[in-house]
């Protein structure tokens, strides 16, 4: 597949600038196709470019249905070439682009919808703008986080109409990629502040991005330890001696949860309270001797039982933060919350 479509956009390159499109290779094996025929003799005939527009589209449909779509490609790619006036070349060209992605020919597909942003006005084709329909391309197969970030920033800047919130949160994902964490914090930002902050196939979105904002701006990160064990054993013996100001300044500061393993079960409105760790003075606490680290090394719990409360086992939880524009203190260890009941 990836040598044929590799000759055809060869192909398309040398036939450009030819005088005459020949009817009769277009329909090749499908010379008794008589709708097709009579389209091609219209066409061939036809001035108006309007009139042409419709025989145009209904010639490359026609084809594609005929499971030709590489004849459909060079058709339309050769009508281009050939009518540099033409003011519907960016949909031609908008219609060899989509064969070509599902021809899962991402490369050629990629080529052509930066072709029609870069060099043909935008069109209003049955109500949608084809330069909006480039770029939501693009953003699905573009893998570079660069060029997303460029097609982000056109895109909410030509179309902020089009779902900005959610449009933000991927920016920043993007800019993390590059490393660019002060653009992606305020890209995070930005996506907090909208009104749709609802993203498809993430459903923590809006809790990872409000994460890592307040952490980003957080001045006092006084709560981290290097080392997982260290922070255990300090949190671990401030429960035991129950001192309270101690486990404080273990607790983080920012984005500490409390909530049930089983997010449908019901609890006290108190395990909101952020001073909950107040429960210690009531409480004759057990420890388990084992830490349970999770497969990826960054996660870990700590089962903790005899709480004055109800339910009364609670697991710590620690983990790695993520923050890599600050080398200092990526990767280090903070306990982050605590999950009410036995574990899922």
């Amino acid at each position: 597949m990836t040598a044929r479509i590799v000759a055809l956009f060869v192909l398309v390159a040398a036939l450009a600038g030819c005088a005459v499109a020949d009817t009769r290779y277009y329909l090749g094996a499908f010379d008794q196709n008589q709708e097709l025929r009579e389209l091609f003799r219209l066409f061939n005939k036809e001035k108006d470019q309007e009139n042409r527009f419709v025989l145009i589209t209904q010639i490359a449909a026609g084809l594609a249905n005929e499971g030709r779509v590489d004849r459909e490609i060079l058709f339309l790619s050769t009508h281009v070439e050939k009518n540099p006036a033409d003011i519907y070349n960016g949909y031609y060209l908008l219609l060899v682009a989509d064969a070509y992605r599902d021809m899962k020919a991402v490369p050629f597909a990629i080529h052509y919808y930066r072709r029609i942003l870069s060099n043909y006005g935008d069109l209003l084709v049955k109500g949608t703008s084809i330069h909006l329909q480039c770029l939501q391309e693009l953003l699905s197969l573009e893998t570079d986080p660069e060029a997303k970030i460029g097609s982000y920033k056109e895109l909410s800047s030509r179309f902020p109409d089009q779902s900005p919130g959610i449009n933000w949160y991927y920016m920043a994902k993007s800019y993390e990629e590059v490393g660019e964490w002060e653009q992606s914090i305020q890209a995070y930002q930005k996506f907090i502040g909208s009104v749709d902050v609802d993203v498809t196939g993430d459903s923590i979105a809006l809790r990872d991005a409000s994460e890592k904002v307040n952490f980003s701006n957080s001045a006092d990160k006084s709560w981290l330890v290097p080392d997982l064990n260290a922070l255990v054993a300090g949190v671990r013996d401030a429960i035991t001696t129950k001192n309270i100001s101690r486990l404080r300044k273990y607790q983080a500061q920012v984005n500490f949860f409390q909530e049930p393993w089983d997010q449908t079960q019901l609890i006290s409105d108190e395990t909101v309270n952020y001073n909950i760790i107040n429960y210690l003075l009531t409480s004759n606490v057990a420890i388990d001797s084992q830490l349970d680290v999770a497969a990826n090394g960054r996660e870990a719990t700590l089962r903790t039982t005899g709480w004055n409360f109800r339910p009364s086992t609670w697991y710590l939880y620690f983990r790695q933060v993520d923050f890599p524009a600050n080398p200092d203190i990526n990767m280090q260890w903070e306990w982050a919350g605590i999950y009410f009941g036995e574990k899922l």
